[in-house]
């Protein structure tokens, strides 16, 4: 890793009546760039994250799940928490402007709706296999307790005619059952304004292939969002 060092620092979700913990890294030199991340403790220990944050010279930001189910299902005081609270209070002490929000699964799914919700906080998107579910593709999880509210949120997404755009990228293992579903979202996000890139890689659902797939597509989507990293 470059020189830095890493601290916690909390941050208080009024909308959520609660707090979490996260686990920052800052370079030792001054950068406006933020690299947030939801699963983050998972996401750095599997995942290796923290390797290409470095490398890019940003702070990175580990969020820790907490409640996962809930937090992350389209749910709007977690995006409100999370835009409004979150963001200004790292802004404030990072001093960060532009930031860039990445998430596997049900947590690529809640980083883009709050980008949505709050356009203004986000400079891009590293969203992989994302949970976007669908009746017609994803009627296996519909078991799940917040199945409803995914997909009207999605439903909404795919009709919109334009979006809050920024640079996005997607990643998906062809082996997984929800590849279909995030086409779809490429494809809608893609009509909406976003410049768009969709990279299927070998694998399903899990940590060795969404680590697989950080070289190279997070450090382009870096370069997209922070055109001096190019």
């Amino acid at each position: 890793m470059g020189a830095g060092r890493w601290r916690r620092v909390r941050l208080p979700l009024p909308a959520l009546h609660t707090a979490v913990t996260a686990r920052v890294w800052s370079p030792d030199q001054d950068t406006d760039r933020l690299l947030l991340a939801h699963d983050g403790p998972e996401y750095q220990r599997r995942g290796g994250l923290a390797e290409h944050a470095t490398g890019a010279g940003c702070h990175l930001v580990l969020l820790p799940p907490g409640e996962r189910d809930e937090w992350y299902s389209a749910c709007d005081p977690y995006a409100e928490s999370l835009a409004l609270d979150v963001l200004p209070r790292l802004r404030s002490r990072l001093g960060v402007h532009r930031v860039v929000g990445a998430g596997v699964s049900l947590g690529a799914l809640a980083m883009l709706h709050a980008q949505r919700c709050h356009p203004a906080g986000f400079a891009g998107l590293f969203l992989q296999s994302g949970s976007f579910f669908q009746p017609r593709h994803d009627r296996q999880e519909s078991g799940f307790r917040r199945w409803s509210r995914i997909v009207r949120y999605v439903r909404r997404v795919l009709t919109t005619g334009r979006g809050p755009a920024v640079p996005t990228t997607m990643t998906c293992g062809a082996a997984e059952e929800n590849l279909a579903n995030n086409r779809d979202m490429a494809v809608a996000l893609r009509r909406q304004g976003y410049p768009v890139r969709l990279a299927v890689g070998p694998g399903g659902h899990d940590w060795p292939a969404w680590r697989a797939a950080l070289d190279p597509h997070l450090t382009t989507l870096l370069g997209d969002a922070w055109p001096e990293l190019r």
